[in-house]
């Protein structure tokens, strides 16, 4: 069964949920039957790719809130994270263009590495505070999770990385998307925001007993005879 997860590596409720989904998927019987797809959404595709303001100073300049509100705001998101064992550090945090980032993770889904690239995003931008549009600092990133580095290099000028960015944004519009972390299960059941891992559990539940409805495990009566075995072994 397929989990889609829309997602922005700048949203910090998205690592949150991230780790809360983990668990819940860590506890339920069926998780080897679970494939979850990362998807992209950009929260501010106007954000320049050269830094000019700090996490906090553009939440006052572009969402109409206070400095007292920002600080606010922002110590209760790290300490929401704290809760589920992440260490963030948003004076660190910098405000860039995420669309390379994106076709990172674009790129690296090409090589089954999808949810490591989001993992090491999100870890760069909210404890580590590195620049997540700079391409050199991507390129490195990415060997650290396995991707070659002249093919990522190469993803980051190939139309087509970008276009699978506006594809999932697209397609997020049309089931529904408004804000980010939104999670889809079997294109039947949707969580929205960093929810519990209980909601979670429930909602994997429910939506793997529909998907079973529809896809039978199937089991076999076996006569058993003298057969080879992949390893070698003929008996």
């Amino acid at each position: 069964m397929k989990v889609e997860i829309w997602s922005d590596v700048m949203c910090p409720f998205c690592y949150i949920g991230k780790r809360n989904f983990e668990a819940a998927l860590e506890q339920f019987t069926d998780k080897n039957h679970i494939e979850v797809v990362w998807k992209s959404y950009q929260l501010d595709p106007t954000i320049p790719e050269v830094p000019t303001d700090s996490y906090q100073d553009y939440l006052i300049k572009n969402k109409g809130m206070s400095a007292e509100q920002v600080t606010s705001m922002l110590d209760n998101v790290t300490e929401s994270a704290k809760q589920v064992g992440l260490d963030y550090n948003l004076d660190k945090a910098v405000m860039v263009n995420s669309i390379h980032a994106h076709k990172f993770i674009q790129f690296a889904k090409t090589k089954d590495l999808g949810d490591q690239a989001e993992e090491r995003l999100f870890l760069a931008f909210f404890t580590e505070g590195k620049n997540i549009a700079d391409l050199d600092t991507l390129t490195q990133l990415g060997k650290e999770i396995g991707l070659d580095e002249t093919e990522l290099q190469t993803a980051f000028t190939d139309d087509q990385y970008a276009y699978f960015v506006k594809q999932d944004i697209q397609e997020g519009q049309h089931v529904g998307v408004r804000g980010v972390p939104f999670f889809v299960l079997d294109r039947k059941f949707a969580v929205s925001g960093a929810q519990p891992s209980e909601a979670f559990s429930e909602n994997l539940e429910k939506a793997f007993a529909k998907w079973r409805e529809q896809n039978p495990e199937v089991k076999l009566e076996v006569t058993k005879g003298q057969s080879c075995t992949p390893d070698g072994v003929c008996e």
